[in-house]
């Protein structure tokens, strides 16, 4: 099982503890509200087999691009998802529009700030933490997301 804790802002699992980034906007499940879902989920899809560490997903597809300085200038606005999607279905009532809401942990800009919140309703990694943790874990592996 992953375990997130928003408080301490790390991942959790089989033993390592990984740095994270969770919403800028807090804890909520609300549609368009931007905060990370509390509760009970599951991987319901792993995204991004085997691409290059940096590669850029839009819509779950990669674009063909890698991250770099030069490409975040042109696209200063832009919600940069890299390298790996484990995307997040939710298995209770409160939280069941995860999947719809798009809630995702994520690699990111390596430049990313982790250990503080900062993301749209996602779970930010770094790229080569979401690659190891992308191939440890399993389609339906459960995952909790919790305050502390």
């Amino acid at each position: 099982m992953i375990s997130i804790n928003i408080k301490n802002q790390t991942l959790e699992y089989k033993g390592k503890t990984y740095s994270i980034s969770s919403a800028k906007n807090g804890v909520g499940e609300t549609e368009g509200s931007y905060c990370t879902p509390l509760g009970k989920f599951k991987i319901s899809e792993k995204i991004g087999t085997d691409l290059e560490i940096g590669s850029v997903l839009v819509a779950r597809e990669p674009t063909g691009e890698i991250f770099s300085k030069t490409l975040f200038s042109q696209n200063p606005d832009r919600d940069w998802i890299l390298t790996r999607i484990l995307w997040l279905e939710g298995l209770e009532a409160h939280n069941n529009n995860t999947k719809g809401r798009y809630i995702y942990i994520h690699g990111s800009p390596d430049e990313t700030p982790m250990g503080v919140p900062g993301s749209k309703g996602c779970i930010r990694m770094h790229n080569k933490d979401v690659i190891e943790l992308f191939d440890h874990v399993q389609t339906d592996e459960d995952v909790v997301i919790m305050k502390s």
